[in-house]
């Protein structure tokens, strides 16, 4: 047996077990959801009536469905450039925002504290995020914010009450537990790119926002790309926090649901297992199609060192 042969069995044999596992586990639950979109399964009948693409078609008139959608539209804009905004602007002073002596670029003082300080959301369950900013948020004066609002003389918020404040508080939760996670993605990349480059920037005269757009961000633009796209597909998520976190899971009126609480009250609420499975697939189709997108129009040519 040849040497080529040989890798390709050892190559063959190393990838089988994962990907039998894969295709169980991954695939396998896909295609269930696609074949359950296409019937009237309640969840408890053995051989359910298969009714096409009716469950689709019901989509179009689901007010509930399109509301949604319309909240997944302000998570698709709001998230990924607040957290990845605010992400750039933390690494850029953990790395290089403390200056020195002879023009030699360094963070801040104490930036590996602060490293750790911006990750911590990231080693909390959601549900944990959840029942605390519950309590920041709490109608009544016992709440973190709306005592600190009774402390200036002013009248308490319904952080969570009112349709028009309720999903951007949900929001500002959402940024919160993610910026650490990009802080730390983002100080990686820009602790790869030589300080001799900010350096000689320096000496010539530019100042620290004329590097970041110029030296920073071209270098990092492969990161922050991947971090588009992973926030963008967390926007399409969102329903540990809404269902802890909102009103009568998805309230006030609707003002805070999202496709995943509503597939699974569908579901799991209403027993309608083939409706559930219809929004799931779109839900699919929809994530897929983003990323497709986000990796085709933020494509670049790479800078190399």
């Amino acid at each position: 047996m040849s040497a080529r042969l040989r890798a390709f069995g050892f190559v063959a044999g190393s990838l089988a077990v994962p990907v039998v596992l894969y295709v169980f586990f991954v695939i396998n639950p896909y295609v269930q959801a696609f074949q359950i979109a296409l019937t009237d399964w309640r969840g408890v009948s053995r051989a359910p009536g298969f009714v096409g693409l009716e469950n689709f078609a019901r989509l179009w008139d689901d007010q509930v469905f399109w509301q949604a959608l319309r909240n997944h539209g302000v998570l698709l804009v709001t998230l990924p450039l607040v957290t990845i905004a605010l992400a750039l602007f933390f690494a850029y002073l953990l790395n290089l925002g403390g200056g020195g002596a002879s023009g030699r670029m360094r963070g801040v003082r104490g930036a590996g504290f602060y490293r750790v300080v911006f990750f911590l959301p990231q080693v909390l369950a959601v549900a944990v995020v959840g029942v605390l900013f519950k309590a920041v948020y709490r109608p009544d004066e016992s709440g973190v914010l709306n005592s600190a609002l009774a402390g200036l003389g002013l009248e308490p918020v319904g952080w969570l009450t009112e349709p028009r404040l309720a999903f951007w508080s949900i929001i500002a939760v959402m940024v919160w537990q993610a910026v650490g996670f990009y802080v730390v993605l983002f100080s990686a990349g820009m602790a790869a790119i030589p300080k001799d480059v900010f350096e000689a920037a320096a000496l010539d005269g530019a100042g620290r926002v004329r590097m970041f757009l110029s030296i920073t961000l071209p270098l990092l633009w492969d990161t922050v790309q991947v971090g588009w796209v992973y926030l963008g597909i967390a926007a399409f998520d969102g329903f540990a926090l809404v269902q802890v976190l909102s009103v009568d899971r998805g309230g006030p009126d609707g003002a805070t649901t999202v496709l995943p609480l509503e597939i699974w009250k569908t579901a799991f609420s209403y027993s309608k297992f083939g409706y559930a499975s219809a929004m799931g697939v779109a839900l699919f189709f929809m994530t897929i199609t983003f990323a497709a997108l986000t990796l085709r129009v933020t494509r670049r040519e790479r800078i190399e060192f």
